[in-house]
Parts: structure tokens; sequence; C-alpha cells
């Protein structure tokens, strides 16, 4: 396998619409071991999770992770709060920047990276809906305009 290859197991395709991202960051995730085989297998689930700075630390909630099968009585709560790994100054960073009016922390894809658990973490700005209806537009014209100009290149 070559260096900082990337194996992506899940991505929030619903975040880039919903929110405009600002800002990514690469986080690892403190996982348990039956966590990482059903990571493996792609079992989970980011819809829903989003991240907290609490007491210095960034802490990922409503990140489902289904059980392990084969791993029965050691599997952990699939919703359970988890730990992120980020430096010391970019968690300073993003405490004053999430404080700031309208900024959250969302979850846009979780990958493996030379065999770590990896998450790729947005500070992102909430859209309102007439901002997700222009943006829909603006991208059917930048389609139609394609589509024409590929007819007159013909």
């Amino acid at each position: 396998m070559m260096e900082g290859a990337r194996k992506v197991v899940a991505t929030n395709r619903k975040a880039r619409h919903e929110f405009e991202v600002l800002e990514t960051f690469e986080a690892g995730i403190v996982l348990k071991g039956p966590e990482v085989k059903s990571l493996r297998e792609g079992k989970v689930g980011l819809q829903d999770a989003y991240a907290r700075v609490e007491g210095g630390e960034v802490w990922l909630h409503s990140l489902h992770i289904s059980p392990y099968e084969q791993a029965n009585r050691f599997n952990e709560d699939p919703l359970r709060v988890r730990k992120l790994l980020l430096n010391r100054h970019e968690i300073r960073r993003l405490t004053g920047k999430v404080e700031e009016k309208g900024l959250t922390l969302i979850p846009l894809e979780i990958y493996f990276r030379n065999g770590k658990a990896k998450l790729t973490l947005a500070l992102a700005k909430g859209r309102k809906l007439h901002d997700k209806r222009e943006k829909l537009r603006r991208k059917t014209q930048e389609a139609e305009a394609r589509r024409a100009m590929e007819r007159h290149r013909r």
C-alpha cells in the first residue's frame, strides 16, 4: 500500500447540502476493537453526527457504528460519545470559532489512512432554505449551459 493511501468508509452526503463548509480538519477517532472491525465493513451512519468542544477536548456525538456480530458481549453502545484527536492549537482555534454565532462541527467522511481510522471534520455554517434552493438553481443552470456548449460543438 502506498504512503498516505485513503480508504473511504462513509461519507456524509447531506452535509454539503445542509451546511456551507468553511474549513476542514483531519481528526483521529478513539475507538474500541469491535468498532474498528465494523468500520472496516462500512457499518457506520454519519447522517445525524456532530462534534462539540467540551473541556478542551473534541467529542463526536450521534455517530452510529453498528455492533460487530462476532464480538457479541464486547460490543459497545452504537451511539456512544467518541473522543476526537486533534492538535491542541486546532482545538483552541475551533473553540473560538464554534463560540461564534451559527457555526457547528460536522463530520464529512470517515476513512482509513495507514490502518488508522480518521475523520474529516468540517467547521460549517447552517444554510437557510432559500440558500439551498439558490444552490440547486445555480447547479442546474451550469449543467444546462454545459449541455448547450456540448451541442454547439457538434
